[in-house]
Parts: C-alpha cells; structure tokens; sequence
C-alpha cells in the first residue's frame, strides 16, 4: 500500500511542517549550547517554560494563518504574535517591563 502525494500534501500543508520544525528547532538550541558551554544552564522548568510559550506561538501562528480574510491581515496578525512571543520571552530573559 502506497500513500500519494497528494493524500500527504492535503494531510500535512507545508508550511506547518517548517512551522513546527523550527520552533522545536529554536527550543533544543539551549540544550545543545548547554553540552558546548558552561554559560548556558536550563533547567526543566526552563524548558517547560519555552516549550509553552513556544507552542502557543506555534498555536498563535496557526489561527493567524487561518482566520483573517485578507493577506494583510494574515500577515499582520502573524506579525503580532511574534511580536508577542519575543516580548515574553524577553521578559522572561532579563525582564525589560
């Protein structure tokens, strides 16, 4: 039994995949740096931490895709979600609020 590429194409859109690799891709960066260095020290709640904000980006990202309308506001609804997300995280970095 073969799958066609068409079943996999409808199933999965492209763009979701890059999505998702590349967050989870952003929230295993640390646990790399922390074999190649000593200034990177995560802990699990440090991870869980990114891992949630993360995925709701992920989850942000998405619904931006999907609910406006227009290609303008898709864009600038994705754009204000990453907004969001790079404010939290930094907040939670070296909290700049």
């Amino acid at each position: 039994m073969t799958i066609s590429r068409a079943f996999i194409k409808a199933s999965v859109p492209h763009g979701r995949v890059i999505l998702w690799t590349t967050l989870a891709a952003i929230l295993l960066a640390p646990a790399f740096a922390m074999q190649m260095t000593e200034a990177v020290r995560w802990g699990g709640e440090d991870f869980l931490a990114a891992a949630l904000l993360l995925g709701g980006t992920g989850l942000g990202i998405e619904a931006a895709a999907r609910m406006p309308r227009s290609p303008l506001g898709r864009l600038f609804a994705g754009c204000g979600v990453v907004a969001v997300c790079a404010i939290l995280w930094a907040q939670a970095a070296v909290g700049i609020v």
